[in-house]
């Protein structure tokens, strides 16, 4: 099999090439043509969205309660004209109450009918507080609720997430609502006050997820001073372990490997102990299945089946790792010398230690660029109204304008319709094609973040090949090596980032298309459409890998020859595949044993974690927060632990591809004479037997 033409020796080769020319220059203009777009998409977002729609609830009309600076400023919660209609299985189809909405500034505290009240004018007063505007005293109880503008009773309500819910409370084992186990149902019907569970049960569906976020919400103002602390931990603990790891890599390589194991032996211990302690607990013996999902998910800790299923989860890991390390043993002492000549490179560059910083910037502008979009975009519909009817009609659920309702057909022949909010929609060729506009936002956010990393490692490359081509180091060395490559790869190779990141993002496109369809048929019943799907979305997968690693090493071969995306993927390519030996001896097993360095990083941070926020140690329990779920800002500090240690452990990551890439194009240029000397350090010459001819056999 052919496997390409090694490189050959050049005299004039003394690193990354300084003379150098654009490359894909089409796809940079189409990456800037696509930017531009993703621009103008953003200002017509901007223009038609409000995000009001997403924070603010609405009344019947569509208006916002508790917006300032408007009318209903001071009236920030929506009460139900009849809570009962809530119970209709429809309101789980429109995620919309058949029932007259306002906006009030307090929920009823008292019980009382619409009849009841109209004779006592303090009542009445009280009661038109519940009422649409323009009631009077004159109108007669009949005409009042023929023209629904007021509610027929009123019931002792509390607010829950902005909305008047009935105050349901328990006497004698019965439901009662403000004392009271028989209501009116505002008809003329005295119905059970447990009724009125059906209509707040089925009211709360659409924002019972939302109670989970604002509890969420609530604990991360609560955390968010010690996650700031636990995430500045992390970012000590990583740098740290780099400037121990320059100058005791062998030391650190194994301390690393020997707290891994420790760690995660810690957690099977921790595990069992817990599983064991709640040997002959009341209900602790009920599995996940039997108690299906609940929002309040530290009642999953109190089964035995939890703890079972994360001890057995943590003993594979366990038995992988040491099974890995028994295999591999004899290639961690080359790894580690490959991890000393890395850690000299970046002490001649310190500064690539900062530059994920920056890709972390700009990272952070792409995501809220797309974000911000993303919620303009989803809120720039327009109010829709439709018929909502207790008895059969014709025009039910169909749309309407409630400005002339009243006189309209569908009032006529429906009497007793209404013209309600239902969601927000549209149909000009704008809101037509605003499925398009979110599938170009998902796409230009994958693309530009792509783009952002792609930099990120191209710069880096062209940073650490200047050290390993420096005949005399630090003197051949350039000045600024990070902000030399960082110009080039900008000025000369801005379209092969595009084409890179632009396949990538294909895939990864594809993939989320895969997630949708798997998604849209979970309830169906075709195993044949389950079993093609899986088998994309596993093929895709490996795909997006593939497409990473090769597009890692063209971006390397990219900042050292300065040729087009395709050229340095192919030549990348061949180089591997000549040395598919040492690429899986040497660059895999370093690549995980800095894999373990970031998980020591997180383990230790996540355990002291743990153990504050959970308050199982007792000289926290004074400081650690009130939380209603405490793995929220313990997730969220594992989670920033790893992406911080992923930051400074990339630079390493990529230090190591390109001098591990460097090392193998010198072993195909120079042969160790003395016209053509290795330029690799000796530690390395060791490594693979190799010395050139000046130095005095060993």
């Amino acid at each position: 099999m052919k496997r390409g033409e090694p490189r050959k020796y050049d005299p004039t080769f003394k690193g990354p090439i300084e003379k150098r020319g654009c490359t894909d220059i089409v796809c940079c203009i189409l990456f800037i043509i696509c930017v531009l777009a993703y621009i103008a998409v953003g200002i017509l977002a901007w223009s038609q969205g409000d995000p009001r729609k997403a924070i603010y609830p609405t009344d019947s009309r569509g208006q916002f309660c508790g917006q300032a600076g408007t009318p209903l400023e001071k009236k920030p919660l929506v009460f139900y004209f009849n809570i009962l209609k809530c119970a209709s299985p429809m309101v789980l189809l429109e995620f919309q109450c058949p029932t007259t909405q306002m906006c009030v500034e307090k929920c009823p505290e008292k019980y009382m009918t619409l009849l009841t009240a109209y004779n006592i004018p303090k009542d009445f007063e009280y009661y038109k507080n519940f009422c649409q505007e323009g009631v009077t005293n004159s109108m007669g109880v009949a005409n009042i609720l023929k023209n629904g503008l007021c509610p027929a009773v009123l019931i002792p309500s509390k607010s829950f997430t902005k909305r008047c819910f009935p105050s349901l409370g328990l006497k004698n084992g019965k439901v009662t609502v403000g004392g009271q186990e028989q209501v009116n149902d505002g008809e003329g019907n005295t119905i059970p006050a447990e009724d009125l569970l059906y209509g707040v049960k089925n009211a709360t569906v659409v924002i019972e997820a939302r109670q989970v976020v604002m509890k969420i919400f609530e604990d991360y103002t609560q955390s968010w001073y010690w996650i700031l602390i636990g995430l500045a931990i992390a970012m000590v603990v990583s740098l740290l372990f780099i400037v121990l790891l320059r100058f005791l890599a062998a030391i650190m390589v194994w301390i690393v490997v020997a707290l891994v194991i420790v760690v995660i032996g810690y957690g099977i211990f921790h595990c069992y102990m817990e599983y064991a302690s709640l040997k002959g607990e009341p209900g602790a013996n009920v599995t996940i299945q039997e108690l299906g999902f609940q929002t309040d998910f530290a009642v999953y800790l109190q089964l035995r089946q939890t703890w079972l299923a994360f001890m057995i989860i943590l003993a594979i890991v366990e038995v992988i790792i040491i099974l890995l390390l028994i295999f591999l043993r004899k290639r961690i002492l080359i790894a580690i010398a490959l991890i000393k000549e890395a850690s000299r490179a970046i002490g001649y560059v310190m500064c690539s230690l900062f530059y994920p910083l920056f890709t972390f910037l700009l990272l952070a502008l792409v995501i809220a660029y797309w974000a911000v979009t993303a919620v303009f975009l989803s809120t720039s519909n327009q109010p829709i109204y439709k018929v909502f009817n207790e008895s059969a009609c014709e025009y039910s659920r169909q749309t309407c304008n409630p400005a002339n309702y009243s006189d309209s057909p569908e009032k006529k022949a429906c009497p007793d319709s209404q013209c309600l909010f239902a969601f927000y929609g549209g149909e000009t060729p704008y809101h037509k094609y605003l499925i398009v506009l979110q599938f170009y936002n998902v796409f230009l956010f994958f693309w530009c973040a792509n783009f952002v990393i792609a930099l990120g490692q191209m710069t880096l490359a062209g940073a650490f090949a200047s050290y390993y081509w420096a005949f005399s180091k630090p003197g051949d060395i350039p000045t600024f090596p990070v902000f030399s490559s960082l110009g080039r790869s900008l000025r000369y190779h801005t379209g092969t980032l595009a084409f890179g990141s632009l396949i990538l993002s294909i895939v990864q496109l594809i993939r989320v298309l895969l997630e949708y369809l798997d998604h849209k048929l979970k309830g169906a019943q075709n195993k044949f459409a389950k079993f093609l799907l899986c088998c994309l979305k596993c093929c895709f997968w490996c795909l997006e890998k593939i497409i990473k690693f090769l597009n890692r090493n063209a971006y390397i071969m990219v900042a050292i020859y300065g040729k087009n995306f395709c050229t340095a993927a192919k030549d990348a390519f061949f180089l591997l595949l000549r040395n598919l030996l040492r690429v899986a001896v040497l660059d895999k097993v370093t690549d995980f044993l800095l894999f373990l360095g970031k998980l020591l990083v997180v383990g230790l941070v996540g355990v002291f974690a743990f153990f504050f926020f959970s308050g199982r140690v007792k000289a926290f329990e004074n400081t650690a927060p009130n939380l209603h779920y405490y793995w929220v800002p313990i997730l969220t500090v594992v989670i920033g632990s790893y992406l911080i240690a992923s930051g400074f452990f990339s630079v390493y990551s990529m230090c190591v591809d390109t001098l591990f890439l460097c090392f193998l194009e010198d072993l195909e240029r120079n042969d160790g004479s003395a016209e053509k000397p290795y330029l690799m350090p000796e530690s390395l010459r060791k490594i693979l037997n190799k010395k050139n001819q000046a130095e005095p056999a060993q």
